[in-house]
């Protein structure tokens, strides 16, 4: 893979159709502002990140976690683009100093997909077909529409939501660049190599889609013709990734301690792993008369993150070169220097243990199993009869941008996921209440 044919600002959808620059901004600053004023990423500011939705406390939801990803994107991304141009001058006249804007779009995109509820409301969702009521209707779908469905992930969600063209929309859906397009599939294969982990980065809907930007921006295919389609990923990914992985553990200590599932010593003492002796006395010094216990966790947060970006940066120059390749094996934060690897390493572990174990955070999915699974089946069985009075009471509900009367099954389920989905978590409990009887519209 080379830079030049890997950054492109050609836009998904408008192909035959160059837009005349109507104002100073670049392309990708263009899909920023477009993400930043859309209503699915308005919506993220009601959607569980890993703590329940907060009372007095203010904690992370999808929307400020996906803001912050993006500042820490911008930083590596920023960083990464000025010593590729310092290391090939001949790159500097094309759109790799943009590099940064990509990854900022593509960081604020990363979790449009995703369903109410966190990661329970994706297991809801697959489990609903896996292990459910929707275990019936395998036999009306292909292998691979069944296969897309049992490992619904909300990666590819996002990947559809950017390219898919639903009702009413210009052709293209969000019509967003090439590159940012490509920047936000981390893992550049279909859902029947998904394996275990069910991660996978586009539905068979959109295969054709992601094959078209992967010709274009020369992405290496690794599989044989004739075998499902897997790609490297575009180098981009690795950004968004490692800004991602280096925003929920650092944020996930200051909510925990914020929340009092983590002791200020607790927390303090998890920073702290990330400094050597030199930066512990600075520290020691700066509390002195920075006394305020929020204000020192803020600080220590802040600068363990500019940490993890510099170290991160660093990964990914020293292997540029199998990156282009498609050889380089996993995340950019599994490959930092040992010490810091070691402390990230006992970050996570503490987060599983006392964050995502805890009880307010385990009854928050089950409380969302239970409401997307219980819509879930409804929204099917509404679907699948749709000439049933009841059903039509259901149908009406939905927007009409979603094509619910779909001419295939797979058209009409992935319409129900593409409403459920967009949903909040306030809206879907709301949503759920009202159905089960126990929540009338006020009059």
């Amino acid at each position: 893979m080379n830079w030049q044919q890997l950054i492109s600002n050609k836009r998904f959808g408008l192909e035959e159709i160059h837009e005349a620059q109507k104002d100073d901004r670049t392309e990708f600053q263009r899909d920023y502002d477009r993400l930043i004023f859309s209503a699915p990423f308005r919506r993220l500011q009601n959607k569980t990140q890993v703590f329940p939705l907060p009372g007095s406390v203010f904690v992370h939801n999808r929307l400020t976690h996906s803001l912050e990803v993006s500042c820490v994107g911008r930083s590596l991304g920023n960083s990464i683009a000025i010593q590729l141009v310092a290391k090939y001058p001949e790159l500097a006249n094309t759109h790799v100093p943009e590099i940064g804007a990509i990854v900022s779009a593509a960081c604020l995109a990363h979790d449009l997909g995703n369903p109410p509820f966190g990661h329970s409301g994706e297991k809801a969702i697959s489990t609903y077909f896996s292990e459910g009521k929707g275990l019936a209707l395998k036999s009306q779908l292909s292998s691979m529409e069944w296969e897309d469905l049992t490992h619904f992930e909300g990666n590819a969600n996002a990947f559809r939501l950017l390219t898919h063209q639903f009702l009413g929309r210009r052709k293209g859906g969000f019509v967003m660049t090439y590159s940012t397009l490509a920047a936000i599939v981390k893992y550049p294969f279909p859902s029947v190599l998904a394996g275990k982990k069910s991660k996978f980065g586009f539905f068979t809907s959109e295969e054709n889609s992601y094959l078209k930007i992967a010709e274009e921006l020369g992405i290496k295919r690794l599989s044989k013709e004739g075998e499902p389609p897997q790609y490297a990923r575009h180098p981009l990914v690795y950004l968004v990734e490692a800004a991602d992985d280096i925003c929920y553990q650092m944020m996930d200590i200051e909510d925990a301690y914020k929340l009092k599932l983590l002791t200020p010593k607790e927390a303090k003492d998890l920073y702290l792993l990330f400094f050597d002796e030199k930066k512990k006395c600075r520290v020691e010094d700066i509390f002195s008369f920075v006394t305020d216990g929020n204000e020192q966790m803020a600080y220590l947060r802040a600068t363990v993150i500019g940490i993890l970006i510099k170290e991160c940066t660093k990964v990914f120059m020293e292997n540029e070169e199998a990156i282009l390749n498609g050889t380089f094996e996993g995340a950019l934060i599994k490959h930092i220097s040992s010490p810091l690897s070691e402390s990230y390493k006992e970050c996570s572990r503490v987060a599983v243990e006392k964050i995502y174990r805890s009880r307010d955070v385990l009854d928050i999915e089950l409380a969302g199993f239970h409401v997307i699974s219980t819509l879930l089946e409804l929204m099917i069985n509404a679907v699948q009869s749709p000439e049933k009075a009841y059903s039509q009471l259901l149908i009406n509900r939905v927007s009409s941008q979603y094509d619910i009367k779909a001419p295939t099954l797979y058209g009409r389920i992935q319409a129900v996921l593409d409403y459920l989905s967009g949903m909040t978590d306030v809206f879907a409990l709301d949503l759920f209440r009202k159905i089960k009887g126990n929540g009338l519209p006020a009059v």
